[in-house]
């Protein structure tokens, strides 16, 4: 359950659990049927650990399916998105690496809620 202080967002909730030099830790939730902007970022690499419900990623030109204890990397500059194809919250902790983290290195390729 996402806690009081998370940042909501039109597609779910995301908690920042840990951050130091050079990385970030976020657990994301992706509420059934949404997704993020299909985005760059210039800065970062991620890594996506799912821990409950079904993940769509795309990174570049590959789209994969993960469940449960699967996870995947996104290397910086590559355009990514995460989905949620199922019907239960999708739950994932992701693991940032890079010089800079902050949430203004997003270029947004495409965006279901018209974010720039």
């Amino acid at each position: 359950m996402a806690r009081d202080d998370s940042p909501q967002r039109p597609w779910g909730t995301f908690t920042v659990l840990e951050e130091g030099p050079q990385y970030k830790i976020k657990r994301i939730e992706v509420k059934p049927g949404h997704r993020l902007s299909l985005q760059m970022h210039h800065h970062r690499s991620e890594h996506w650990i799912v821990v409950a419900g079904t993940a769509k990623v795309t990174c570049g030109d590959q789209v994969t399916i993960l469940g449960s204890n699967q996870s995947t990397y996104v290397p910086q500059c590559t355009p990514h998105r995460l989905e949620n194809p199922g019907v239960i919250n999708l739950v994932i902790i992701e693991v940032q690496n890079g010089e800079y983290l902050g949430e203004d290195d997003i270029i947004r390729f495409q965006d279901d809620y018209k974010r720039h």
